[in-house]
């Protein structure tokens, strides 16, 4: 059962962290540089060892492949990525399995996509199994599986995939490692840019400047840290941005980085990845009746409700649901194509429900 965790303080002696760390904090000149390993496990090592369950969220296969390959920087084609992950990913979990063995620790390779947090089969598999390798003492090394995923079909970074993560084994806290001291009012370094050493309120942060993408071995950037924050916290996960040098500090409960307040209670990570993080394939317009039906809760989208269905909708892809003034009112996962839709729009039965009460999700309030 998650608690919610409002003092940093306290964090040392959180019952699950989970630790995220990008391709920056891990490699040297496009290579793994095996002595930030080293680091990172001497302080991730010890909080194992006194009963702290660990999840670790690693960045750094696709950067660990690039100089086997004769790369010089990351490439743009996903099936150089894919290649470059292939190859890199041993290098990795090789790495780690050497640096936790020191401690008699031993480590579990999870290769996770987004199917694997919509599927509610795959959803619940992934769960069971993560749980199962913390009540062993096992210490997960989580990434996306960059190589079989697409452009199209992807967490888009480690971040987001760590909050989720957060929520699927019900952690206490999540870190986010990066190679600056925290979230700053304005980017690092400019007159007058301060540390945010608290955020009680994401709504604030509108007014700062964000951001985007870090280093050119990674994926992510401030903005998709705060975005991964606005995740984890709004389902109960407190959540520290902070520098890969001070996670020991962190969890000595210092005043280090920008501490996310958690902000509710524990939401699936499944809603959260449909409410803040999937493509929005299209948008399925609905009448007044639908549109209060669907915000009561528990209710299906029934094709009798819907009044127009745009974009290229498949099967299984996630559409935002609108009302006649185009303000969306949920999303959801469709059961049926485009083309089926407007069948259905045309007076044709449809034979289930368009969208299932269990594949809905409300906005955040």
């Amino acid at each position: 059962m998650q608690h919610l965790l409002s003092n940093r303080a306290l964090l040392g002696q959180a019952p699950c962290i989970v630790i995220k760390i990008g391709s920056s904090s891990l490699t040297e000149r496009g290579s793994l540089a095996r002595d930030q390993i080293t680091r990172l496990v001497d302080v991730v090592g010890p909080a194992r060892a006194r009963g702290q369950q660990i999840v670790l969220v690693s960045s750094g296969s696709i950067a660990a492949g690039l100089e086997p390959l004769g790369f010089r920087r990351r490439p743009s084609d996903v099936r150089d990525q894919q290649a470059a992950s292939m190859v890199g990913q041993s290098h990795l979990v090789r790495a780690y399995t050497d640096e936790f063995a020191r401690y008699g620790i031993t480590i579990g390779q999870a290769l996770l996509t987004p199917d694997d947090v919509v599927n509610r089969r795959h959803y619940n598999n992934v769960q069971s199994a993560l749980k199962r390798l913390l009540h062993l003492g096992v210490v997960p090394i989580v990434n996306e599986n960059d190589a079989v995923v697409t452009n199209e079909l992807r967490f888009g970074d480690n971040d987001r995939l760590a909050a989720l993560v957060a929520h699927i084994v019900d952690a206490t806290a999540l870190i986010l490692l990066t190679d600056v001291d925290g979230l700053y009012t304005g980017p690092p370094g400019t007159p007058g840019a301060e540390l945010i050493s608290e955020v009680t309120d994401m709504d604030v942060l509108a007014e700062f400047r964000i951001t985007g993408k870090g280093s050119d071995v990674g994926t992510g950037g401030m903005a998709t840290k705060v975005e991964a924050a606005r995740m984890a916290t709004s389902g109960g996960v407190a959540t520290l941005l902070a520098a890969t040098t001070d996670l020991a500090a962190a969890l000595r409960g210092e005043t280090v980085g920008t501490w996310f307040l958690p902000r509710s209670k524990k939401v699936p990570a499944r809603d959260l990845w449909l409410r803040h993080a999937a493509l929005v394939k299209g948008t399925i317009t609905v009448d007044d009746g639908a549109k209060k039906a669907i915000r009561s809760g528990g209710a299906s989208l029934l094709a009798v409700g819907m009044t127009d269905a745009r974009g290229t909708i498949a099967a299984g892809d996630l559409v935002s649901i609108v009302d006649g003034n185009g303000v969306e009112v949920a999303r959801g996962l469709s059961a049926f194509s485009t083309g089926e839709l407007h069948e259905f729009i045309r007076g044709q039965v449809a034979p289930r429900p368009v969208i299932h009460a269990d594949d809905l999700v409300l906005p955040t309030k």
